[in-house]
């Protein structure tokens, strides 16, 4: 019985500060009256350029009819993040016509409990709805706390729990019912006029995602790239111009703001048109879409980026060595190192792509022996521009192992050393394989001596090819003479 007691005076509480709060709405559209204000019904354009650093910036175009003078406006609707420090205003019409002398940004918003915590050591009324006599009662009360639930003080009686509604004689200045820029505006153009907002608002992000499905040979596969836009902002931005900002773009953070998809092709569909038009923008790349676009608040939204089929791509088997096995004579030998397993691919023109990719997550699928498409593995890329290589970690091999030992290990001056190395390759699989040894070797370097076939890719790599047969071992061995 008293959990359904606790439960009914919640219930109650709740629908009284909910009326209450449509009392003092319409109360505060009463002093609304007496201040211009605008909404987002005047709105008639709204552009949003979307950053990927987790901020927006929006274009705000709004129609008005403004009086002479000065005067203050509302401009309601705004996001809930914003930076306030960032906004301009400016009249479309006649620039020069309309002139900011203060600002201020109505962020503490009206809900019930902000509204009892105004009302603390203030009279508000009681209203209740006498079901025995069928009469309405309204007591007048004094709010003492709102800690753990209302208290009030009725004459010389002090009471809680009360089973009516609240009613609150208006909405207090400092509460605002939706965020909103509050302007001091000096005006000389009285005809209607356009005015625009532009500003920048945290919590508004995108990335780029990407399906990559490979073909039976893995020397093919079709990409897929996805725009994913995630909208925290606080507002809502109805068939907005969408434009997206590609780059590594620098922010001062302040104090205040320290605080997949898989699409698997039943039958082949014509090529679609490109949804975004690419460009050179500073340093960085901007996309525009083609067509308006609506952000809900608090909705991840997922628009096509790219599409090519039949790209072609390169699958590496990959043993690195590690700068270790050359500082130190005890050196154990390691008889299961992994393997990667790297796929490569390049973003020119002549392999349907060409175009500047976001940075984001390459996703990677391949069909099974039944025709099932499956996850193969992914890994993150960095702004890639075209022409140049994409290089996808899936993971390590599975039959494939290396294995490496230290054979000889010489002092020969104070700086200058000589060492022997031994690597096998180990292959189960029923085909034969390449795997590419990559050595970092320290210092400078020379080579004594090599079973094997190598490259000096840098100032402290070599690289050796090695053919293994299938269920065969391969075993290599060289030896340098370091100087470091």
């Amino acid at each position: 019985m008293k959990s359904n007691w606790k439960r009914t005076a919640i219930l109650v509480l709740v629908i009284s500060a909910l009326a209450g709060i449509a009392d003092a709405v319409a109360a505060e559209k009463s002093e609304n009256a007496k201040r211009l204000v605008t909404g987002v019904e005047d709105q008639v354009a709204v552009a949003l350029t979307i950053y990927n650093v987790n901020l927006g910036l929006v274009k705000d175009q709004r129609q008005a009819t403004l009086p002479a003078g000065t005067f203050e406006l509302g401009f309601m609707d705004v996001a809930s993040q914003i930076i306030p420090a960032s906004v301009q205003v400016r009249s479309l019409a006649g620039p020069s016509s309309l002139r900011v002398l203060e600002q201020r940004y109505a962020y503490d918003l009206l809900n019930p409990q902000r509204l009892l915590e105004k009302y603390v050591g203030k009279e508000v009324k009681l209203y209740t709805e006498n079901q025995y006599t069928e009469r309405d009662e309204t007591v007048t009360a004094t709010l003492l706390s709102v800690d753990g639930g209302p208290v009030f003080k009725v004459d010389e009686d002090i009471t809680f729990g009360h089973p009516g509604r609240i009613l609150f004689p208006k909405v207090p200045d400092s509460l605002a019912s939706k965020p909103t820029l509050v302007w001091l505006l000096e005006n000389s153009l009285t005809k209607p006029q356009r005015i625009e907002a532009t500003y920048l608002t945290n919590a508004i992000n995108w990335r780029a995602d990407y399906v990559l499905t490979l073909n039976a040979r893995d020397d093919r596969a079709d990409l897929s790239g996805w725009v994913t836009i995630d909208n925290k902002s606080g507002a809502v931005y109805s068939n907005a111009t969408l434009k997206l900002v590609a780059g590594d773009v620098n922010r001062v953070r302040d104090e205040q703001e320290l605080r997949t998809r898989i699409l698997a092709k039943e039958a082949a569909a014509p090529k679609a048109a490109p949804q975004f038009k690419e460009e050179e923008f500073f340093e960085y790349h901007i996309y525009t879409l083609q067509r308006p676009s609506t952000l809900k608040n608090n909705q991840t939204k997922q628009i096509s980026l790219v599409t090519a089929d039949q790209v072609p791509v390169k699958k590496e088997l990959v043993y690195f060595g590690a700068r270790q096995y050359y500082q130190s004579r005890y050196v154990e030998a390691v008889s299961n190192q992994k393997i990667n397993v790297i796929v490569e691919l390049q973003n020119k023109k002549e392999n349907n792509l060409g175009i500047p990719l976001p940075k984001g997550v390459v996703r990677v699928y391949k069909q099974d022996a039944e025709g099932s498409l499956q996850f193969v593995g992914e890994d993150s890329i960095d702004h890639t521009p075209k022409d140049e290589k994409i290089r996808i970690k899936m993971g390590n091999a599975f039959d494939v192992v290396g294995g490496r030992k230290q054979t000889d290990w010489k002092k020969l001056t104070a700086d200058t050393y000589e060492a022997a190395f031994e690597i096998s390759v180990r292959n189960h699989k029923k085909e034969d394989v390449v795997v590419k040894v990559v050595e970092p070797i320290p210092g400078a370097w020379t080579m004594i001596g090599s079973s094997h076939d190598y490259k000096k890719t840098n100032a402290h790599m070599a690289e050796f090819m090695l053919t293994v047969p299938k269920d065969k071992e391969v075993k290599m061995t060289y030896s340098v003479k370091m100087r470091f």
